[in-house]
């Protein structure tokens, strides 16, 4: 069944888990492998770090750790009064993480790129995601604004006012749902490689270079994912979903060719979720039209509530084209602070890999076989992965991000409310595909 918030002073309530204490968010660039001339300054779009005097156990941060700009890991630590942040920290990295010798990219090779942001009524985020955008140090590229069945003319009136004159693009997109907005990002576009991300981001100024880089240097390549990072770990909502994975893929990169199956994924290509997100994804245009974009029955806004990321990398590894993770390209992204909202996204994250599933079947019938072969697996991935987590053999309370090497408790309801989504998600995406059934894709007939 569909999942429905349920009216206030009814919904679960949070477990007791008051050690779920909040943390800053900071940059660590290091300076030098030794930490020498470390800097710390805020995540963008995170609140004010502070270096004056800290109460009790001090304040926790939770930083990303630089090397030459590149980003090499993560790290947990904690500051007291008296201390001296980046110090502390870098000296905490150094014991932490494997620092490998500073290799900075430059973004002259950087193939010219249409940036496509989907948006609904949330004009004060957009505006943050555009600053952002603009400020890339790509030397070629174009953004596209997609207004997704917008209730009222804000975004209109927002592009017009203080972006059209920067050069952003403002197309409407009726019909609801994130990839038919997608689609009509991909109709409008003019470039070769299109990147795509949402409007509750801040993207790093070298993003959107180290997204695009890879496909000047291969040819083969269809799809390039890159790091998603919180931007504020302030409530336990947020807490609580960066411990779990978050939206982080780590700091390796990852190179997936149907060519050569990685050893250690069995389910491959049917474990979408490992290969990215959609807040963070670049595709090659020729073979993305090639498959059909993004299905429209699929998306936040749709039935489905998901999985039209997951469907586009599936379909373009089985199209016969690699899939590239980098970490270099990083995107700072504002999760949903309540926990109502995390129930939400449970139970979409549930759904959407199952109408993921669903949807591959329906389009690509050919993949069923491959699909049968895996699925015993899969169930038992699915269940692994919609268990009740808990903290690690001593008992420690755990490290945003999935960066440590324990994490917070899973409650018990937001499980359940994953497994309710994996039964619906099939349902889901037939309802979406009745309602859209016969929509040409927009840049069909161009």
């Amino acid at each position: 069944m569909p999942y429905r918030p349920q009216r206030a002073g009814t919904a679960p309530q949070l477990p007791d888990i008051g050690y779920l204490v909040g943390a800053a968010v900071a940059e660590l660039e290091l300076g030098t492998p030794g930490g020498t001339g470390a800097r710390i300054r805020p995540a963008p779009g995170g609140p004010p770090f502070k270096e004056g005097p800290h109460e009790g156990d001090g304040q926790r941060v939770f930083a990303l750790v630089r090397l030459g700009g590149r980003p090499v890991g993560a790290i947990v630590g904690r500051i007291r009064t008296g201390d001296d942040p980046a110090s502390v920290l870098a000296g905490q990295a150094a014991d932490d993480i494997d620092l490998p010798e500073p290799h900075p990219s430059g973004p002259e090779d950087a193939p010219r790129a249409t940036v496509v942001v989907a948006t609904r009524e949330r004009p004060e985020q957009l505006a943050r995601a555009l600053d952002s955008l603009l400020a890339q140090d790509h030397p070629d590229f174009e953004i596209v604004v997609v207004d997704n069945a917008p209730a009222t003319t804000a975004t209109r009136d927002l592009v017009a006012a203080g972006y059209a004159d920067r050069g952003v693009r403002y197309v409407l997109e009726p019909v609801p749902g994130l990839a038919a907005a997608h689609n009509r990002g991909i109709a409008a576009a003019e470039a070769d490689v299109l990147a795509f991300t949402d409007d509750d981001v801040i993207a790093d100024p070298h993003w959107l270079t180290a997204l695009t880089l890879p496909f000047g240097a291969d040819p083969r390549l269809g799809c390039v994912t890159g790091l998603i990072l919180p931007a504020r770990l302030s409530t336990p909502a947020q807490i609580l979903l960066e411990s779990h994975g978050g939206f982080a893929k780590g700091f390796d990169r990852r190179y997936y060719d149907p060519a050569h199956p990685p050893a250690d994924e069995p389910l491959f290509p049917f474990t979408a979720g490992r290969f990215g997100s959609g807040a963070n994804m670049a595709f090659r245009a020729g073979p993305l039209r090639a498959v059909g974009g993004f299905d429209p029955a699929t998306g936040t806004g749709t039935p489905a509530r998901g999985g039209d990321d997951l469907y586009a990398f599936v379909r373009i590894l089985a199209g016969g084209h690699p899939l590239l993770y980098t970490p270099d390209a990083i995107i700072w992204h504002h999760h949903r602070e309540r926990w109502e909202d995390l129930c939400g996204q449970a139970y979409g994250y549930g759904a959407g890999l199952t109408a993921c599933l669903t949807a591959l079947m329906v389009r690509r019938p050919a993949l069923l076989p491959a699909l049968l072969a895996r699925l015993p697996r899969g169930l038992a991935h699915a269940r692994t992965m919609t268990a009740s987590r808990a903290t690690d053999a001593a008992g420690r309370p755990g490290v945003p991000g999935g960066h440590g090497s324990y994490t917070y408790p899973w409650p018990r309801h937001l499980s359940r409310l994953e497994r309710r989504g994996l039964l619906y998600g099939p349902v889901g995406y037939v309802r979406a595909r009745l309602s859209v059934r016969g929509e040409p894709r927009p840049w069909e007939g161009r």
